[in-house]
């Protein structure tokens, strides 16, 4: 898609997978491409719908935890695309995980037992569950990989104040049981998902997108046990295949290795699987649209004409 000119802009980002425009340095208008990253690299084709379903699935769960904490999304005038006040970003990432799975298991199998500074009890296997879910940390980082960092060092380092982070943690363990609970009523497990959190003055808000394919893992809760009990990988909605995809094609995102071919049968494959997601995640049916350029910028633009201002400052910091 093509680079929009909106109202009032004054800044543009084109991160790895959003379009993100500044509209009087105090809103966002984030538009959620198609463009599909992994490993910290973006595949060479696009993945139809993925857009629409990753904006969709982060606007129902973004509006069912509002009571928790306040969050950045104003609106959704489009399909793929949403509007919301312009946060200062925190510099780190909030991973929880209830399992041990994806990164947390490499990690263990490696025979290390510590991860981002929180001990791991001997004797887990693949996917099991944690006595209670845990936060791992990440450093959210604008060019290469974002890095394991733990609370001490987070608060050492003055990327975020003690009491700050006190109260992202609170917020986090309470959307995480949030999400937990709502994946329960649609037969899932929520195995893991990141939070970011901004602020506006003294007020947190959560920011970005939630509970969605590309920053959460779930497991079909039918079967779960018996497929732990018999050592079997578990039946899962996320982002993993993709990942899995490629390493089973030696691609890793390390120097010197290949992208495999899309083709377009894998491309297909991948947005079938983001579509299933979504419609077990929401518990709709998902309906396909398709948007050009000038009504995204036609809709957008009439969107930003009635923003609400900045909201009162609560003093949550």
């Amino acid at each position: 898609m093509a680079t929009l000119n909106l109202p009032n802009q004054t800044n543009f980002y084109k991160g790895k997978v959003r379009d993100v425009y500044t509209i009087a340095d105090k809103y966002l208008a984030m538009l959620v491409s198609d463009r599909i990253s992994a490993f910290d690299v973006v595949l060479p084709r696009p993945i139809p719908y993925k857009g629409q379903v990753l904006n969709q699935i982060a606007a129902q769960f973004l509006n069912a935890t509002r009571d928790i904490v306040p969050n950045w999304m104003i609106s959704t005038p489009l399909p793929n695309a949403s509007i919301g006040y312009k946060c200062d970003t925190y510099p780190v990432e909030m991973v929880v995980r209830n399992h041990l799975t994806g990164h947390a298991w490499r990690t263990y199998k490696s025979g290390k037992r510590v991860l981002c500074g929180v001990s791991l009890p001997e004797g887990l296997n693949e996917n099991d569950m944690f006595p209670a879910p845990i936060i791992t940390p990440t450093t959210k980082a604008h060019e290469g990989h974002d890095e394991d960092i733990s609370r001490e060092e987070i608060i050492s380092r003055g990327l975020v104040s003690e009491n700050e982070y006190q109260q992202l943690e609170k917020y986090t363990l309470a959307l995480f049981e949030r999400g937990r609970q709502m994946a329960k009523e649609r037969g899932l497990i929520l195995v893991d998902t990141k939070y970011e959190f901004g602020h506006i003055g003294d007020t947190i808000y959560l920011i970005d997108e939630i509970h969605t394919p590309d920053s959460s893992r779930y497991f079909y809760a039918e079967g779960f046990e018996e497929r732990q009990k018999k050592g079997e990988p578990q039946k899962q909605l996320s982002k993993e295949f993709v990942r899995e995809w490629l390493m089973e094609n030696g691609f890793q995102g390390q120097d010197g290795q290949q992208v495999p071919e899309m083709t377009d049968e894998v491309v297909n494959r991948i947005s079938e699987r983001y579509i299933e997601l979504y419609e077990h995640v929401t518990g709709k049916h998902f309906v396909k649209e398709e948007v050009n350029n000038a009504e995204t910028e036609s809709k957008l633009a009439a969107a930003l004409e009635h923003l609400p201002p900045l909201p009162e400052q609560i003093g949550t910091l």
